[in-house]
C-alpha cells in the first residue's frame, strides 16, 4: 500500500482514543553492566492496521492537529507508566514535537502530570530543530523542566552537524547519537561531530546513548564513541514495561545552571576587564567576533543586540544575511528584520536598548563584546560604552541565552 493510500486508512480520532493509542516501552541500558536504567516511551497502534507512527504523525501534521496528537501520546505515556508502578528509579524518555512547545495542557491532563511528577523521574527528549524553530519557547520548557526536576535529552545528535552548536543552548542530560554514527563507517566528518560531542560531555557532565543498536558491532561502535547507555533491539524491543529491578547506576542529571540573565551586560557589571571605549573601536572588535561565524567548522550560532533599528545599518543587514546563509542560527535583537535572520522588537524601556552585544558560540569557540551605552551626545562614532570581550565560554554562554530567551521572530 502506497504512503498516500495509508494516509487515506488513518483516522485521527481513532489514533488518539486512549482504546487504540497503546504506548510500548524499550529498554536502555547502562553498557557496562547491562542493566536497564530507563525506558522510552513509543506510540504504538497494535489493532489500527497501517497506523505506523511516521505516517500518523504525517497526517496529523498535514491536518494542523500536531499538537493534539503529541499531547495525546505524551499523556498516554505517562499514564501507562503509572500504571505499571515505574517508579522513580528508572527514567522515562518521552518524546516532545516542537509545535507542541509551550502549548496549554490539554483538558483532564493535569492530574496526570502532577502524578508523573511526583512518581517518575521524566526525561524531556527534543530535537535540535525544536531550538532553531522556536528558541525562547524551547528555552522557557527546558527552564521550567529543571525547576520541576525533568531532565532533558536531546535526540539524533549528529544527523545534522550544524546541529552541534545549539548543544550548549540546551545543556542536555543526555545526548543521543543518531543511528548513522553508530551503525557507519567512520569519516573525517563523523570524527569532527563526535569530537564536539566528546567535548561537550567532558564540559558538562552529560551522558551520552547510542541509539539503533542492533549488532555486537554496533555497540562496539557506539562503546568507541564514548557512549555509557544503550537503545536497540540488542536490548530489547518496545513493549510493557515490567518493571526491572533496582539498577546499581542509574541515570545521573547533569543540573546545568539555567537561569537567563536579565540582560547580557548585567553578567558583567563589576567584571575585572571592564573598560570604557568609543563606537569606531567597538565597531572594529564586534566585526571581529563576527567573522568567526563565517570561518568556523562546525557552523556556531550567532546572537546579537543592536539597541534600536537605525543601528542596524544596511552593511550590517547585508553581514548578517551572509551569517544566516552558514550559521546555524543567527539572531538580531533591536535591528531591522534581514532574510534568515531571528529577532524580536524592543521597547524603548526595555534595559537592552542601552546594550551592544555580539555573541558567537561553537562546539570549540566562544566570543563576545558585551557592551553599555554612556548616554554621550554628539557624533555617533563618537559615543562611549562600558564593554567587555570575552572568550570565557560559560560567560558568553549565558549572554548568548540571555538574547536567545527573546528572540520570537524569523524571517
Amino acid at each position: 500500500m502506497t504512503a498516500t493510500a495509508l494516509a487515506q486508512e488513518i483516522d485521527l480520532d481513532q489514533c488518539m482514543s486512549s482504546t487504540e493509542l497503546q504506548p510500548a516501552y524499550q529498554p536502555i541500558v547502562d553498557l557496562s553492566s547491562n542493566e536497564i536504567v530507563g525506558f522510552e516511551a513509543l506510540a504504538r497502534w497494535p489493532n489500527l492496521p497501517g497506523a505506523v507512527p511516521d505516517a500518523v504523525f504525517a497526517v496529523a501534521r498535514r491536518a494542523g492537529r500536531i499538537v493534539e496528537l503529541d499531547w495525546a501520546c505524551r499523556v498516554a505515556a505517562l499514564k501507562g507508566a503509572l500504571e505499571q508502578g515505574l517508579g522513580r528509579e528508572h527514567i522515562l524518555f518521552v518524546n516532545v514535537e516542537p509545535d507542541a512547545l509551550g502549548t496549554p495542557l490539554p483538558t483532564g491532563a493535569e492530574r496526570t502530570i502532577a502524578a508523573a511528577q511526583r512518581e517518575l523521574r521524566v526525561m524531556l527528549e527534543l530535537t535540535e530543530r525544536s531550538l532553531a524553530r522556536q528558541p525562547a519557547e524551547l528555552l522557557r520548557l527546558v527552564s521550567w523542566a529543571r525547576r520541576n526536576d525533568f531532565g532533558i535529552a536531546l535526540d539524533d545528535v549528529g544527523a545534522e552537524p550544524e546541529s552541534l552548536a545549539l548543544l550548549p543552548f540546551l545543556a542536555p542530560d543526555v545526548i543521543k547519537l543518531d543511528i548513522s554514527l553508530v551503525r557507519d563507517r567512520p569519516d573525517p566528518e563523523r570524527a569532527a561531530i563526535m569530537a564536539a560531542v566528546m567535548a561537550h560531555s567532558e564540559r558538562t557532565g552529560a551522558t551520552v546513548l547510542a541509539e539503533g543498536v542492533e549488532t555486537i558491532a554496533h555497540l562496539d561502535q557506539g562503546m568507541a564513541l564514548g557512549a555509557t547507555l544503550g537503545q536497540g533491539w540488542l536490548f530489547g524491543r518496545p513493549g510493557p514495561v515490567r518493571r526491572p529491578p533496582s539498577p546499581r547506576s542509574p541515570i545521573v542529571l547533569a543540573r546545568p545552571d539555567m537561569d537567563m540573565a536579565a540582560t547580557p551586560f548585567s553578567l558583567v557589571e563589576g567584571h575585572p576587564q571592564l573598560r570604557i571605549g568609543r563606537k569606531a573601536l567597538l565597531l572594529d572588535l564586534s566585526l571581529h567576533i563576527e567573522n568567526q561565524g563565517l570561518h568556523l567548522r562546525p557552523a556556531p550560532v550567532v546572537l546579537s543586540c543592536f539597541q534600536t533599528a537605525e543601528r542596524f545599518t544596511t552593511a550590517t543587514q547585508t553581514r548578517y544575511t551572509a551569517l544566516a546563509t552558514r550559521c546555524t542560527l543567527v539572531g538580531a535583537l533591536g535591528g531591522r528584520l534581514a532574510p534568515g535572520v531571528h529577532g524580536a522588537e524592543l521597547s524603548k524601556t526595555d534595559p537592552l536598548v542601552r546594550e551592544w552585544t555580539v555573541t558567537v558560540i561553537g562546539p570549540h569557540y566562544a566570543g563576545a563584546l558585551i557592551a553599555r551605552d554612556l548616554g554621550d551626545q554628539g557624533r555617533d562614532h563618537d559615543r562611549r560604552f562600558e564593554f567587555v570581550v570575552t572568550h570565557d565560554r560559560e560567560l558568553v554562554l549565558a549572554a548568548a541565552r540571555s538574547l536567545m530567551s527573546r528572540i520570537t521572530v524569523e524571517v
